[in-house]
């Protein structure tokens, strides 16, 4: 089992995801994206999984800050342009992927 998990280091749910693999003897690959941003080809991938709707943090300080709410704007391109945005952690086995603090979907992987 490959899993790789992206987030931040500052953030409680990435630190939530990372300690449920730990947990289960699982040592997760973890990548801050504070150091290294998520590419347009990673993106595509984790959005043709989860829904590129999904990925956007709305309740986040960064997108009220912008005043997204407010605005029509490509979600993609958004997220490329500013990480903070992203819901995290962001969690990929393989090809599978979840957004957000999902435990029900992580069982199923380690099962």
């Amino acid at each position: 089992m490959n899993i790789q998990i992206m987030g931040t280091k500052k953030c409680k749910e990435t630190k939530k995801a990372i300690r449920f693999f730990k947990e289960r003897r699982i040592t997760p690959h973890f990548r801050d994206l504070n150091e290294k941003e998520l590419s347009k080809g990673e993106l595509n991938n984790i959005a043709n999984k989860v829904g590129i709707d999904n990925m956007i943090d709305e309740e986040g300080k960064a997108y009220k800050d912008k005043g997204l709410q407010f605005m029509t704007f490509d979600v993609a391109e958004e997220l490329l342009e500013n990480n903070d945005l992203l819901k995290t952690p962001l969690v990929r086995n393989g090809s599978d992927a979840t957004v957000g603090h999902d435990p029900d979907k992580w069982n199923e992987w380690v099962k």
